[in-house]
């Protein structure tokens, strides 16, 4: 009965790595811009296809990420130039529908690129599993938890060290007085959408050898993404990380003890309990404190 416990925290908190990395890129954009950015799957998407296409290529791995991570910025600062910041003073909603229409142009440029065909990233360390008090793990596991960990720890050092961060956290609380002291808020929102990018493909490359990667991967992990981002707190940064590992772990615990028929729709009750009950999530403030 505990292993069985563990097996499925185990899984849970594997996915709900990755659903953290999408909520943390929607809390970048939306602090940024105010903007929810549902292109945010897409990042995930080019970065996974875009290693498994690389590798398959004979390109070494780390080359390929970085090729990938950078390709994903690339698109991201795209997006934020030719369809966010055109739409500057659009409505909240106009600005939803635009990010949308973005994301399904992004998959119908991919499925163009790389077909619709799943494409395979090997394993970074091996396949054997790693025997855990009754429970296995797979060792890509343990890299897709490591490296989130890693990415957090390194966004945290970068909004507290850095003149871009800080410039981009100035940017979220007052937009107004951040132009006034001479910060390009212009540059700040390419920033973050630049930052969000690179988030979601470095996780879309370590959670390939996993689920493999095709071109409409990115939906359901940028919409399980956003539920993470509203559960923890729009627009708040750690809490988008804690909402992720809970909703990664609600689904796996659905999924093993009620049926796997129904594990996507633990994410759309969460958010519906969550907007019902917690409008603000688990850590949002009232308004204007945001990290």
């Amino acid at each position: 009965m505990f292993a069985e416990l563990l097996q499925y925290l185990l899984s849970g908190l594997t996915i709900g790595a990755i659903y953290a990395l999408a909520g943390l890129g929607f809390s970048i954009i939306y602090n940024a811009s105010h903007v929810i950015n549902f292109a945010q799957g897409e990042f995930i998407m080019i970065g996974g296809m875009a290693s498994a296409t690389l590798t398959a290529s004979g390109v070494p791995l780390p080359l390929a990420i970085l090729i990938g991570c950078g390709g994903a910025m690339l698109v991201g600062v795209l997006v934020a130039k030719f369809a966010v910041e055109r739409a500057r003073n659009a409505s909240t909603v106009t600005l939803i529908i635009i990010t949308i229409g973005a994301s399904i142009f992004l998959r119908g440029v991919a499925e163009l690129v790389w077909g619709k065909d799943f494409k395979r990233l090997d394993a970074f360390s091996g396949e054997t599993p790693i025997q855990i008090l009754g429970a296995s793990m797979q060792p890509q596991s343990l890299w897709v938890v490591g490296t989130a960990a890693v990415l957090i720890v390194a966004i945290g050092l970068f909004f507290s060290r850095t003149l871009t961060g800080k410039a981009i956290l100035a940017t979220s609380h007052n937009r107004l007085a951040a132009q006034l002291v001479g910060i390009d808020v212009k540059r700040v929102v390419l920033a973050s959408f630049a930052l969000s990018a690179a988030l979601g493909a470095v996780g879309g490359a370590v959670v390939a050898p996993i689920t493999f990667s095709y071109t409409e991967m990115g939906i359901m992990l940028g919409l399980k993404g956003f539920t993470a981002a509203v559960l923890g707190g729009l627009g708040h940064g750690p809490g988008a990380v804690a909402g992720g590992l809970i909703v990664g772990v609600a689904e796996a615990l659905g999924a093993g003890y009620i049926s796997s028929a129904y594990k996507d729709a633990v994410a759309f009750v969460i958010i519906l309990a969550v907007l019902l009950f917690m409008p603000n999530g688990l850590f949002g403030k009232r308004g204007t404190e945001r990290v």
